[in-house]
């Protein structure tokens, strides 16, 4: 029996293979390929299962071919991990093949991953080129309401990590598809942030809307005003209108894919979510000296609503509201609205 494998000679060719018709059709590849497993040596290591003490002489006369490929196919069968080296107990032995297979499967798998790993670093390396090559391809224009919420239902269904999103009136889609919508990306796993203006949330229905968001996942915070309407996934593209007008064919938005301008925009959303007051479920919070109707009023003050947006919203006129302000304002010892936002942030009413 063969104790040892020689060093690795020049490979032969195989005269059968050359003297093939062109017209014979191609074989189905074997599954062994994908492992990197040639025909040759998926037959060898197929004869050493067979007969595993015959040694590289007996495997060479059941191949009917020379001892020396018989050691080369062996070398590799043995890297593979599908033969194991001889020892002081013997020569070659052929692994276990449910064991054996199953690693270089696993092997393979690995190998595949870090390829992948690879394929965000080549992408940005090849949006670079191409940057360079057409910078015209940074930017697409969108004409229309249509084709615009064609083109967002695209960008929320690629959305991988991250969504960042300034909200502000007016809409060009009703409310309902919309939450459709953003729920779907956070049934997803997708953290989803959003920046409200408060002129999003003067309204019973915007506000229920906005709500409805958080409940599903949406990490929401308010500020008086945002810059934009802007919509920025994974950090990579963003979107945000060219127009200013709320409807019909006239409205225009960019759509504006990674480069150092998604990446001004994504720093801008991080800079103003520092900045702006989380929505945060007040109307939830149970604190014992506050009663439902003033979590409530505490809970769209905290947000800056307007006093008009604030009456509307609660169903009662101004001069009751601001009743109701001026008791909460003696409660807490404060001079004014901004002190008695502090205050009841400073109590855990926000």
């Amino acid at each position: 029996m063969n104790r040892c494998i020689d060093t690795l000679e020049p490979p032969e060719v195989d005269s059968r293979a050359a003297s093939a018709s062109d017209e014979t059709p191609a074989a189905p590849p074997s599954p062994w390929a994908a492992a990197g497993v040639s025909d040759f040596d998926e037959t060898l290591y197929h004869a050493i299962l067979h007969q595993p003490d015959a040694g590289v002489t007996g495997w060479s006369e059941l191949l009917r071919t020379s001892p020396s490929r018989i050691r080369r196919g062996c070398a590799r069968l043995l890297r593979l991990g599908l033969l194991q080296a001889p020892d002081s107990t013997g020569g070659l032995r052929p692994v276990d093949p449910r064991v054996a297979v199953r690693a270089l499967i696993r092997k393979r798998e690995s190998e595949s991953e870090l390829l992948a790993a690879t394929a965000d670093d080549l992408a940005k390396v090849y949006a670079a080129g191409a940057l360079r090559a057409e910078p015209s391809g940074l930017i697409e224009v969108v004409h229309g309401e249509s084709a615009n919420a064609a083109r967002l239902e695209e960008l929320y269904a690629r959305a991988e990590h991250d969504i960042c999103l300034f909200d502000s009136p007016p809409y060009l889609a009703p409310l309902t598809p919309q939450l459709d919508l953003q729920s779907e990306v956070l049934r997803r796993g997708v953290s989803y942030r959003t920046i409200y203006s408060v002129s999003s949330l003067e309204t019973p229905q915007l506000l229920a809307y906005a709500e409805g968001m958080v409940a599903l996942g949406e990490q929401a915070r308010v500020l008086p005003a945002v810059p934009m309407k802007l919509l920025v996934v994974d950090g990579r593209c963003a979107m945000l209108p060219l127009t200013s007008t709320d409807a019909g064919p006239a409205y225009c938005a960019v759509i504006v894919r990674h480069s150092a301008l998604t990446d001004a925009l994504r720093t801008l959303f991080e800079t103003l979510w520092q900045q702006a007051t989380p929505l945060s479920g007040v109307r939830e919070e149970s604190h014992e000296d506050l009663t439902e109707a003033d979590r409530n009023l505490v809970g769209l003050l905290a947000v800056g609503m307007k006093d008009a947006a604030i009456a509307r919203h609660l169903g009662i006129s101004l001069r009751t509201l601001r009743r109701r302000i001026s008791g909460l304002q003696r409660r807490l010892g404060a001079r004014g609205r901004f002190q008695a936002g502090a205050r009841a942030a400073h109590r855990g009413w926000t």
